[in-house]
């Protein structure tokens, strides 16, 4: 009996092992591509709506749309049509509207929008440049155009896949972004911090040293301390992945988040950090002391922000996803129905299928609290 025991020790243990990698695996996409959008796995049965998530009125994986983490604003999604169609001056509107409140995370959410709409044809941009030549939001949407347009050059894939010709045009038009960035600038609303925000991805793109990095984030913070997506792009320089390193880029979320003030989002930034750099093949890193401190810090901030902060869905998918890893199901539950039907967000954007991941976990939580749910009654 000892002896079948022991035999059956060796053979579990590693079992064990693997079933818990492949847990990480799947839920946080360390295969990346594990499965391809749409595709079944052999033997896998269509996907089915859980009848849990059809009473809370919850979308399956081919209703959630890829392109945004929320519903876009009535007046951005107005002005992106009419740009297409070639008409700049809903745009401007939208752009003066922001600078007249001050509103520049507002600003930096509406400019970063119609900036990739002019990287794929500025016509619309080039008349409203021509009818307004020294228009501020022209020269602003022009500046990050230039940032988008380089990095549609160079393409999504990794270095190895990418062509010297695409390198070469992607290094060639950041170089032209500089000017655009300084200009924009020069003509900018006094007190307006978002064309230095593109400055950063010129930096991480061209490789610019940490001096001038710091010199862009004086630049932002003496206009807007604490704003959300400078915060965002100035962490993915810091990561390892591109300018920093893992300690560079925690020290820098940790620094943003003690100094935020609650409902500035600010706090979801050592997650992202945590999420950027974590390549553990289980959920133990997840799931420690700390790591609930943090979800239930941004959880704090997420209910102390304004509800029309264009980063707050952002923060609750990364919140959904964290609380599911850690097993508080029924907090993970309401994050995933209030961002429910969009997946553009950390961490699913990052994965082949994203709409699949999103409702694979949601509906996990789910059943997990109808389980807790059944036992408990």
């Amino acid at each position: 009996m000892i002896i079948l025991w022991v035999v059956l020790a060796l053979i579990g243990l590693p079992l064990l092992a693997l079933g818990l990698y492949f847990l990480k695996a799947i839920i946080e996409g360390a295969i990346e591509g594990w499965r391809g959008e749409g595709e079944e796995e052999d033997g896998d049965k269509p996907y089915e709506l859980p009848a849990a998530a059809v009473a809370l009125g919850l979308l399956p994986p081919e209703q959630q749309n890829r392109d945004h983490a929320a519903p876009e604003p009535a007046v951005l999604t107005a002005a992106v049509a009419a740009a297409k169609a070639g008409d700049w001056e809903p745009a401007a509107a939208l752009l003066d509207a922001t600078a007249a409140e001050r509103d520049w995370e507002y600003r930096s959410f509406h400019s970063g929008a119609l900036a990739s709409v002019a990287a794929d044809d500025d016509t619309w941009l080039l008349a409203w440049e021509a009818a307004r030549p020294d228009d501020p939001g022209a020269a602003l949407v022009r500046a990050r155009s230039t940032v988008d347009l380089a990095w549609n050059i160079r393409g999504a894939k990794r270095a190895k896949h990418t062509t010297g010709e695409q390198f070469a045009g992607f290094h060639r038009v950041l170089e032209q972004s500089r000017e655009h960035h300084a200009r924009a600038a020069e003509l900018g609303v006094e007190g307006d911090p978002v064309p230095y925000i593109g400055r950063i991805s010129t930096a991480l793109g061209l490789g610019d040293p940490h001096v001038e990095m710091e010199r862009i984030w004086k630049e932002i913070t003496d206009r807007d301390p604490h704003h959300y997506s400078a915060h965002y792009a100035a962490l993915q320089y810091w990561c390892a992945k591109w300018r920093g390193s893992e300690k560079l880029a925690r020290e820098f979320a940790a620094e943003a988040a003690a100094k935020a003030p609650l409902g500035s989002l600010l706090t979801v930034f050592p997650l992202i950090a945590h999420f950027e750099h974590d390549e553990s093949d289980t959920t133990d890193a997840d799931r420690t002391p700390e790591m609930r401190a943090l979800v239930d810090a941004a959880l704090a901030d997420v209910a102390a922000a304004d509800p029309a902060h264009p980063r707050v869905a952002e923060v609750r998918h990364l919140l959904a996803f964290y609380l599911c890893l850690q097993d508080r199901d029924e907090a993970a539950v309401e994050q995933f129905r209030l961002v429910d039907g969009y997946v553009d967000a950390l961490p699913w954007r990052y994965r082949g299928d994203p709409a699949g991941q999103f409702c694979r976990l949601r509906d996990m939580s789910l059943a997990n609290v109808e389980r807790d749910a059944a036992v408990s009654g």
